[in-house]
């Protein structure tokens, strides 16, 4: 049966983030230990009420993506079992599948996003300007509509509690630097080729991905942090898309919209969640891990 954690406690560990969703900590080898906790955040709020197995079945569908990415774009899993690494007397059952043990790696300061279809920030930023991320798209276009190739859309990774800027691939070389910008570009818009072939296959559309890039002790580019996750990425399902209208997608979307209805001004704390709408979006993650992965947690 899938767990339910609110917050890691791992005494002897040094914490270094405790993040809306995951805890990271140092664990003194150049190796981290990084924990998706079942906190759902909501409009850069951490909601109150948790998702039970949330946690779990993000890192399940992390760990689906590195294993079979890993051919195209290295990244950070070590293989080493969570169990070997947890303090005594910490029972390994509430962390064996919603923890790993990953390299320390340099994150870059950028956001890495591919763009399939045109929603979300990059349908904005088209009304607004005909481009998203300086890149000119054809007139016309309508909300959710599929772009003929896939394009590169980096973002600024902002600090919790801001919101993440659109940039330019200009603005990303003067960042990195132009041979690593172009690095990023290409495994990311390769890593979004590979998974949304075989999203396609099971009934789902990825419209966009967010990639999240460290280097190592030599400089490797790498995949770190969450991939293909349902919070890092828009799922569709391919029956209940339209042209013109945004898809129902495989995240907390259920939440959001549940909030909206609320008098409430968007900031801490958030308001309790009914537990039909915990339910409806506990059973929303685990049909995508179960249609993309094969994989059931109850």
């Amino acid at each position: 049966m899938p767990t339910t954690l609110v917050e890691s406690n791992l005494p002897g560990l040094v914490l270094l983030h405790r993040g809306k969703v995951r805890d990271v900590y140092d664990l003194g080898d150049g190796h981290l230990l990084m924990v998706a906790s079942d906190r759902l955040s909501a409009f850069d709020v951490v909601l109150p009420d948790p998702i039970p197995g949330k946690g779990e079945m993000l890192t399940q569908i992390s760990n689906f993506w590195f294993a079979r990415t890993a051919h195209i774009v290295p990244n950070h899993l070590t293989g080493i079992p969570v169990a070997d690494v947890l303090p005594a007397g910490v029972d390994p059952s509430l962390y064996a599948k919603r923890a790993v043990v990953t390299r320390k790696l340099k994150p870059l300061p950028v956001e890495a996003i591919a763009r399939g279809y045109l929603i979300g920030s990059g349908w904005k930023d088209y009304q607004r300007t005909g481009r998203v991320s300086g890149i000119a798209l054809p007139d016309g276009l309508q909300q959710a509509q599929r772009l003929a190739q896939p394009i590169f859309t980096p973002s600024t990774k902002a600090a919790v509690g801001d919101h993440d800027e659109n940039i330019d691939f200009d603005a990303m070389v003067r960042s990195i630097g132009l041979e690593l910008a172009e690095q990023v570009r290409d495994a990311t818009l390769r890593l979004y080729d590979f998974a949304r072939e075989h999203a396609a296959g099971r009934g789902i559309l990825l419209a966009d991905t967010k990639f999240e890039f460290g280097l190592d002790a030599d400089g490797r580019l790498q995949v770190m942090d969450e991939m293909l996750t349902p919070d890092s990425s828009r799922y569709w399902p391919a029956e209940e898309y339209e042209v013109g209208s945004s898809p129902p997608s495989y995240d907390k979307q259920i939440v959001r919209d549940w909030l909206e209805t609320q008098d409430w001004d968007k900031t801490a704390p958030g308001p309790r969640l009914p537990e039909e709408v915990i339910d409806r979006t506990r059973a929303r993650y685990a049909e995508a891990l179960w249609k993309l992965a094969d994989l059931r947690l109850d």
